[in-house]
């Protein structure tokens, strides 16, 4: 996503700090080294990786955010990996924002979770944070024994000295330890010496969501707190032009009425309350210029716009050559529509606006920016607003913006008590920030024996990275729009990748989980599927002539055709498809099992997943995060759709906005490659490939090749 950095940079460039935690013991912490001590009034929580108490409880404060993905366990076994301590006597702290202590080193430096760059990011420096406290231990016990440190070992939670058979405990050694020089050069244990990192460790924050006391953000709660929700102008750039506010204050229970310029909010001592008032207030909007704009008009702009030439995102060989000389040509044009996020924990935001200035409590994957943007909103110092963040239920980019938080804290500005502002699902899902609308051209040039000389690929839409990272929006090049898509897998010599900007008119767009590959994914393996038709060759076998030169690829499509017993006939209506990628540093190959029914429903029987993600911290995280990926994509792939009327979108809950429902889930196997590469990124992956693989399956079962999702049941079933 943002500005990449290689291992061997973060060594050179950052170091080690460390200080007497309050109330004695030990804290150290990683900082980038360009930027360490900018910032000379840090908020009041230890700004530190590392805590340990006086009787040797270790803290460990993640950068990034939990929401569901297991970083709250996973970054946390780095650390306790070199600093040799069990991960039963380890908790874990939330970082406050802070993009000099806690930035992502692969997103700028940004304190930004997303992008499937947690361990990535993190997998050296938190080990080397977790090394260079370990020495620091061994020297205090060395000062205090007066012995050298080389002759010192530990064992978990103890540096202990063989020789004289005696040992101190961390938690004895904290406070001495905190004094001691960082030292420059640390040293990593070498993979065979690993006995934390790779091996399924009981997640931290299991037990807190079983019994309750896991705090998410709708969780809050203030003395004299009251609950507000929201009706924004349905139609986006509208503005709110009238409301009953005397209707809604008759509804028992609600306290006050809140205008801003596109949106009315009602204040309650509950949330029905304010659900009710704002039903009674009856709000009336203008819709602007954007209240005629239907999907028809998106894709019928994105046509054009796919008509000329984009900016070139990477060129090999000469197309244009390759193509007017090849045996057959073949052209295909696909097209992956809006999609919403819908989270599974509301949007919600608590906001205090006070004389000194304003507290937030809320999950956000973007602490800083959060503050950044409450701050210009409320026209305050950054340091005026503090960010308290918390778990997260359901992110997949929708909380890498700050709309909600703003729109609470306006909210927040015009009353005297704390306000807890809750979206209703409607309001979410109509006015989210959505998946863009991709319009995607193929050109492909064949030769006799049905393999791809020359390769085309122009891909059309909206370019999140010119609003969300404006710097790197370069040469009419949007780097997440075009990935994997210009870094695809296979080796095609006259090679041609487009980008062509085109947004859509009003409708705001997001990260997805997914992001660039959730669409170049679907789109790139569909094609090469039909490619495969065109040649009368078998899917797996196409794939493997193009992936000779990609070793990882070849491996995890060989493991997967064979774990999934590919060729093996099914029956009547059913078939299997595959999808490769590379993509988040991982390469990862899928096959779906589908059966479609006489009614042209699709249901997905079963998916096998084989991945080599490099290094593995924790494979129970890998394979759960397979599995919620694989889910995420199902539901995208047979119903997900946001589809606009008269500047409307016309989805507004699980009825019409379906997830797949426990009872119709596909059993999942999923393989890890034992690998010795840097860490890859799991989050996404497997959402990225599951729409092709499904899709190819359904051709296989139909002969129907459908190039738009979600599947259309009607041509599906016309085809019985």
């Amino acid at each position: 996503m943002l500005a990449r950095k290689t291992n061997s940079e973060l060594s050179r460039r950052n170091f080690l700090v460390a200080a007497a935690a309050a109330g004695g013991g030990m804290m150290i912490g990683w900082v980038p080294a360009v930027e360490a001590n900018v910032e000379k009034d840090p908020p009041a929580m230890p700004d530190a990786y590392i805590r340990i108490d006086g009787q040797g409880k270790v803290t460990i404060t993640s950068p990034m955010i939990e929401m569901g993905q297991g970083t709250y366990t996973s970054l946390p076994m780095l650390v306790a990996e070199e600093l040799d301590v069990d991960m039963a006597n380890v908790s874990v702290a939330i970082s406050p924002p802070n993009d000099k202590l806690y930035g992502n080193p692969l997103l700028g430096h940004a304190q930004v979770t997303g992008g499937s760059t947690s361990i990535r990011g993190f997998y050296l420096p938190l080990r080397k944070t977790g090394a260079a406290a370990r020495a620091m231990l061994i020297a205090a016990a060395a000062e205090i024994w007066g012995v050298d440190p080389a002759t010192l070992r530990t064992e978990p939670g103890f540096v202990v000295d063989d020789s004289a058979k005696r040992r101190l405990s961390y938690g004895e050694l904290a406070d001495r330890a905190a004094k001691i020089a960082v030292p420059s050069e640390v040293k990593l244990k070498d993979a065979s010496q690993f006995r934390i990192i790779g091996t399924p460790a009981k997640r931290l924050d299991v037990s807190g969501k079983v019994n309750g006391s896991a705090q998410y953000g709708i969780d809050a709660k203030m003395p004299n707190m009251k609950i507000a929700t929201v009706s924004a102008s349905p139609v986006f750039g509208g503005k709110l032009v009238s409301f009953d506010e005397a209707a809604a204050r008759k509804i028992p229970g609600v306290v006050q009425v809140v205008k801003l310029d596109n949106a009315l909010a009602v204040v309650g001592d509950h949330y029905w309350a304010a659900k009710k008032g704002l039903e009674a207030a009856s709000p009336v909007f203008d819709d602007g210029p954007h209240g005629n704009v239907s999907t028809a008009d998106v894709v019928a702009g994105l046509a054009r716009a796919a008509e000329g030439s984009g900016a070139v995102a990477k060129s090999d060989g000469n197309f244009a050559t390759a193509f007017s000389s090849a045996t057959e040509k073949v052209e295909a044009t696909y097209e992956a529509p809006f999609l919403a996020h819908a989270a599974m924990e509301p949007m919600n935001c608590t906001v205090a606006v006070t004389g000194d200035g304003c507290d937030v409590w809320v999950g956000t994957q973007i602490p800083v920016w959060a503050q950044q943007a409450v701050a210009a909103a409320l026209k305050l110092k950054n340091e005026q607003v503090r960010i308290h963040n918390h778990l997260i239920g359901g992110g997949f980019g929708r909380r890498l913006e700050s709309d909600g938080i703003v729109q609470a804290a306006l909210i927040a500005r015009q009353l005297d008590f704390p306000v807890k502002v809750v979206w209703s699902r409607e309001e979410d899902i109509q006015h989210d920030m959505y998946r863009p609308y991709y319009y995607d051209r193929f050109s492909a040039g064949l030769d006799a024996q049905g393999m791809p000389v020359a390769w085309s690929h122009r891909i059309v839409g909206s370019s999140i990275m010119a609003r969300w990272a404006p710097p790197l929006f370069k040469n009419g090049i949007d780097p997440d729009a075009v990935d994997g898509a210009a870094d695809m897998p296979y080796a095609i010599e006259n090679f041609h990748v487009e980008y062509v900007r085109e947004e859509p008119p009003g409708i705001p767009t997001a990260f997805w989980r997914g992001v660039g590959p959730t669409h170049n994914v679907y789109v790139i393996e569909s094609f090469i599927d039909e490619l495969a038709a065109k040649a009368k060759k078998d899917p797996v076998e196409y794939r493997r002539a193009l992936l000779q030169k990609n070793p990882r690829a070849l491996h995890v499509l060989n493991r997967a055709a064979e774990l999934s017993n590919w060729g093996k006939p099914l029956g009547p209506r059913q078939g299997r498809g595959v999808s490769v990628q590379q993509a988040f540093g991982t390469y990862m190959c899928q096959v779906a099992e589908v059966t479609v029914g006489k009614d042209g429903q699709v249901h997905v029987d079963r998916v096998y997943v084989v991945l080599d993600t490099g290094v593995v911290v924790n494979p129970d995280t890998v394979v759960a995060q397979v599995q919620s990926g694989v889910i995420f994509g199902i539901s995208a792939v047979l119903w997900g759709e946001i589809t606009l009327a008269k500047g409307r979108v016309q989805q507004s809950n699980f009825d019409d906005y379906r997830v797949i429902r426990i009872d119709e889930a596909p059993k999942i196997e999923v393989e890890i490659v034992k690998s010795e590469a840097d860490p890859g990124g799991i989050g996404e992956p497997g959402t990225s490939g599951l729409a092709p693989a499904v899709l190819n399956a359904v051709c296989a079962a139909t002969g129907v090749r459908l190039r738009k999702t979600p599947i259309d049941s009607k041509r599906l079933k016309e085809a019985s």
